[in-house]
């Protein structure tokens, strides 16, 4: 089953909220689709959501690796992990354009198949909670937002959080305060703090019960995080500090500086990349969570099929496609009570939008 077309556009999708992290405000995200198609018209989706400052590439930089990959067209679909090598080669220093041709690839391999791709690479999980992220808002929007989410039946609330430490604080203890016990909440700094403040941040929120924090501070400072207490460290979530398996194998190394993982498929380069990082996650004793940019509903399908095909996988970050006011695709995934759920079709099960 030869490789007939590969098949790219470049969109420029609004987000219906938009939200500021520590370093930035987003209100569209540049998106590249793309369809590889094979010589029988079975198509397989991807796309990619480069954002510099933590993929490393501009998006004029991701669509030129993408457009790279003619050279897929009149070689086999089948032979996947020859294919995924070549464009691994051809998109070395593009992590989501490898992601983007990689999940379409992954795509129309298990569509070829006729199963699901999470089917195909074993499955570990059934349905899990996704959280929902509130951005750097005001004390009486994060908690309005907060509502809504809950009422949609959310039920793990992701804060960003970076910007002022007492600011933080008083946010989340309030918001405990406000949606009582049951819903999980976390806090994303987004390397908002210096390592000295981690304990002091655990120690102010201990009310809030705050489930962990994620990438509280730079990754230069993963050696100052190493001589932390093991109860924190157990607690910290690795973001902007892993990227691929030399990060994978270097934060492995104990004393852990993580005590979890966020996968994204942005920033490792895909689902046989993401695997790859499980599988020493799993091996060191490491949980993962898997995580999302601004995404469509293809990177999300993609991201959870492998996210439930690892045995370490404990936490879901995938609401990326919710904050897009219009998804360049559909379909996926279905999301009943807060929980992800694949669907019963062929690969990742997306098609695109009119």
């Amino acid at each position: 089953m030869n490789i007939a077309r590969v098949d790219l556009e470049v969109l420029d999708v609004p987000l219906a909220r938009p939200y500021a992290i520590a370093f930035r405000t987003t209100e569209t995200v540049p998106m590249a689709r793309v369809r590889i198609v094979s010589a029988g018209g079975i198509a397989g989706h991807g796309s990619a959501s480069p954002v510099p400052e933590i993929t490393g590439e501009t998006f004029e930089a991701c669509v030129a690796a993408m457009e790279s990959c003619e050279f897929l067209v009149g070689r086999s679909a089948l032979e996947l992990p020859d294919r995924l090598g070549e464009v691994a080669r051809a998109t070395r220093a593009a992590p989501a354009a490898r992601a983007a041709l990689d999940m379409a690839l992954h795509d129309v391999w298990a569509r070829a198949m006729g199963r699901p791709l999470v089917e195909m690479l074993g499955r570990a999980h059934g349905p899990m909670e996704t959280s929902i992220t509130i951005g750097i808002r005001s004390l009486s929007d994060t908690l309005a937002e907060a509502d809504e989410y809950l009422g949609r039946g959310f039920r793990a609330l992701k804060v960003k959080i970076g910007e002022s430490f007492e600011g933080d604080v008083e946010r989340l203890v309030r918001l405990r305060e406000h949606v009582g016990d049951a819903p999980a909440i976390r806090a994303d700094a987004n390397v908002g703090y210096p390592p000295t403040t981690i304990e002091r941040f655990f120690a102010a929120t201990a009310h809030a019960r705050v489930e962990f924090l994620e990438q509280p501070a730079p990754r230069e400072h993963d050696e100052e995080i190493r001589r932390l207490p093991e109860a924190i460290r157990r607690r910290l979530a690795a973001d902007e500090s892993l990227h691929g398996e030399d990060d994978a194998r270097r934060l492995a190394r104990r004393p852990q500086p993580f005590g979890i993982w966020n996968i994204k498929l942005m920033k490792c380069g895909g689902i046989a990349p993401a695997l790859a990082i499980a599988r020493i996650a799993r091996d060191n004793g490491i949980e993962l969570m898997w995580g999302c940019m601004d995404e469509s509903v293809i990177g999300i399908a993609a991201a959870l099929h492998a996210a439930y095909a690892c045995e370490a996988t404990r936490t879901l970050d995938l609401d990326g496609s919710f904050d897009l006011a219009r998804d360049p695709a559909r379909g996926g995934f279905d999301l009943v009570d807060g929980r992800l759920v694949t669907r019963n079709e062929p690969g990742l099960g997306v098609e695109l939008s009119p």
